[in-house]
């Protein structure tokens, strides 16, 4: 099953989990670490994301996403089918499938893994983020 998790890569995160908070959202604490919350609507949920560990997304900006408990392959293959190519790639969370919207937009679909992301962010914490 897909989740609709579009990314907003933030400046601050704390400050805007408060701010999502407020308009209603729950944080899912289990799915949170320092560099990235995910809070829940009712019908879907926005992940927040430090941008300055997100691989050169800028502040402001925001990312069509889904997060799946699907295999990736199973996605990827119902794409190639309909003539879509898409890349799978390892993160820092666990891995993503990116793909191409016909408009030429780039959509993530995450397989996330909390082992993985937790590892990250304690590597992270031990280096700049200002680099």
């Amino acid at each position: 099953m897909l989740t609709v998790l579009p990314i907003r890569y933030v400046a601050n995160v704390e400050a805007c989990r408060k701010f999502y908070a407020g308009l209603g959202l729950v944080v899912d604490s289990d799915a949170s670490l320092d560099v990235w919350v995910q809070l829940s609507a009712g019908a879907g949920a926005v992940g927040l994301h430090d941008f300055t560990v997100s691989k050169g997304r800028p502040a402001g900006s925001t990312e069509l996403g889904f997060a799946t408990d699907e295999k990736l392959e199973v996605v990827g293959s119902r794409l190639r089918e309909q003539g879509y190519d898409y890349e799978i790639v390892d993160e820092d969370f666990g891995r993503s499938l990116r793909v191409v919207d016909p408009d030429g937009v780039t959509v993530q679909i995450q397989e996330i893994d909390m082992d993985v992301a937790k590892a990250s962010a304690s590597a992270l914490s031990g280096s700049s983020r200002d680099e």
